[in-house]
């Protein structure tokens, strides 16, 4: 019996996205042709686009702290502000919700064991930091230009979305035996 879903039947990605500068622009130009639902977030409304791809809601809020409670189970963060307090902030708000798909955050190794270590010093458990994917993107791509970044990450939502449909698609399996 063959247990590969089919896309009819996966559901899209729900994605909060985060940050509205030259990545997040990479990114919303590739996620704007995958199967995807993407709440685009940053304070600076004047950082977005006139046009967004058409599974792409702009969202200009002081409150993106807000989104996160709001955002529904199963869901993937990504966060890439120009705010370093900022990144932090909205990394300890997910690493507090149990229910995410993904989280991942632009950075070097480094920003990941300084953000490691503040979370811990916030509360945050240590074994939930295995959740937290610092660098982001399937390994292997050293180039940092903004559209490579995006294929990168893009690769790593969809390997996350397939993921998520064999997972459901064993769950099925098993109910019906």
């Amino acid at each position: 019996m063959n247990a590969r879903p089919t896309a009819a039947r996966t559901p899209p990605l729900h994605i909060v996205l985060f940050g509205a500068g030259h990545v997040g622009h990479a990114l919303v130009a590739q996620l704007g042709a995958l199967p995807c639902v993407v709440q685009w977030i940053d304070a600076r409304d004047e950082c977005f686009p006139e046009e967004v791809p058409a599974n792409v809601q702009v969202e200009a809020t002081d409150t993106p702290e807000a989104v996160i409670d709001a955002a529904p189970p199963g869901c993937c963060f990504l966060v890439m502000t120009h705010n370093h307090a900022l990144d932090l902030a909205l990394a300890e708000r997910i690493m507090r919700r149990r229910d995410f798909a993904y989280f991942g955050m632009i950075g070097s190794k480094t920003k990941r064991v300084k953000f490691e270590r503040r979370l811990i010093e916030r509360g945050v458990e240590p074994e939930r930091l295995q959740r937290m994917i610092c660098p982001i993107g399937v390994p292997g791509i050293a180039d940092k230009a903004p559209a490579s970044i995006a294929v990168a990450v893009c690769a790593q939502l969809m390997q996350v979305r397939t993921h998520m449909a064999r997972a459901s698609a064993a769950c099925t399996i098993s109910a019906s035996i």
